[in-house]
């Protein structure tokens, strides 16, 4: 007998209170703690209904507080063990917190490096479409989807773009940041996933007698914006619309944090989001390191954005990407002028708070935020990011 389900009680018991029309978020947390084993929850003929409930009274976007966090994390455990004993699915069909739209929809291929590539590809930013065939699969690229500072982002027929290095002295970065979404993904809570791309795989890519580092990722579904486009078609967003685009932005750095890493440039140009599904998804990790490491690479431009200690080379915490976090809110909130005395008192107390004092648990910072935010607005309503 299950202790946790009482003296005298059935285990069975607690999966036929499961797949009743359980309504509150406190008789979901009783369920899923009361639960020792999968099959006590999902032991019926429906257990995906069964799971689907469940999730959405526990949802971290839904249901704020510590314990029903708990819950959640543990609701996805049990169901991750029920659907693949031996080892939770690496795949993320399950919508998350992010929104449907922010679910993967890239190549189901394992990761791992691939060991070279055959076939051409573009040298160095070359556009035009070039096919590159590796022993994973095949990408036809198209053109540039996007520019950045190391690394050039190209479309291909599929979902997914190749990432490239400007200059193969920054192939270490692309090295860094397939480890580092290869140990998020087998670290991290699969409901959580969609909010950081998926590595498809990893290879050495030559071309004119240069070797690059190629990383292959999923591409963010149509509609997605970064936080720096929204700034720009919409200088000032109420705080309520800043609110959601700030939770989910602490799930996706916790989600990091629970698995060791620090994204280390937390960005409007780095951050997705959807605003009419309110999906987000926080891009570019070629510049993470490990929790108590030193970053070992800035943006340049963003440098007056750091605090000085990541500037001094002291060991990267979860309260950087925090900080950074904050001020993405902050400025999306604030305006190009920077200025949030408009902001309720409690919000602007809690902004400069989380700026000036980072903590170093996102998911305590989010459970303070949700208490701000009822205290503030009362119960959450659904409110499209109209730009």
């Amino acid at each position: 007998m299950n202790a946790a389900t009482g003296p005298g009680r059935d285990p069975a018991d607690t999966g036929r209170a499961a797949r009743r029309a359980t309504t509150t978020t406190d008789e979901a947390i009783a369920l899923v703690n009361a639960a020792g084993a999968p099959h006590d929850l999902f032991g019926g003929d429906a257990p995906g209904t069964v799971y689907r409930r469940l999730a959405r009274l526990l949802h971290p976007d839904l249901a704020p507080g510590a314990e029903a966090t708990a819950a959640f994390v543990r609701l996805a455990g049990l169901w991750a063990a029920r659907s693949a004993p031996i080892r939770p699915t690496s795949t993320r069909s399950a919508p998350g917190p992010g929104g449907a739209a922010a679910s993967d929809r890239a190549s189901s291929a394992r990761h791992g490096s691939a060991g070279g590539e055959r076939g051409g590809g573009p040298g160095g930013e070359r556009d035009g479409e070039t096919v590159i065939t590796t022993r994973r699969g095949t990408y036809r690229l198209g053109g540039v989807l996007r520019r950045g500072a190391t690394a050039v982002l190209y479309r291909t027929d599929g979902d997914t773009l190749v990432k490239l290095p400007r200059s193969p002295a920054d192939n270490d970065l692309m090295r860094r940041e397939a480890e580092t979404l290869r140990t998020v993904e087998r670290e991290g809570d699969p409901l959580l996933l969609p909010y950081v791309p998926r590595l498809v795989e990893s290879f050495r890519h030559r071309s004119d007698g240069t070797e690059r580092q190629a990383n292959v990722i999923s591409r963010a579904p149509d509609g997605f914006l970064t936080l720096t486009e929204i700034s720009r078609r919409r200088p000032r967003l109420d705080p309520r619309d800043a609110a959601w685009i700030w939770r989910r932005l602490l799930v996706a750095i916790g989600t990091a944090h629970r698995a060791g890493i620090v994204h280390g440039a937390v960005f409007g140009h780095h951050v997705l989001v959807h605003p009419i599904e309110h999906g987000l998804i926080l891009v570019d990790w070629s510049l993470s390191v490990p929790v108590g490491s030193p970053l070992t690479a800035l943006v340049s431009r963003h440098r007056d954005d750091y605090p000085p200690g990541a500037l001094a080379g002291e060991p990267a915490t979860a309260a950087l990407d925090i900080r950074l976090a904050t001020r993405c809110v902050a400025a999306l909130m604030g305006g190009p002028d920077g200025d949030t005395h408009h902001l309720p008192a409690p919000m602007r107390a809690f902004v400069r708070g989380s700026l000036l004092s980072p903590p170093h648990d996102a998911w305590r910072l989010l459970a303070e935020l949700d208490e701000l935010l009822d205290d503030l607005y009362g119960p959450r309503k659904y409110r499209p990011l109209h730009l």
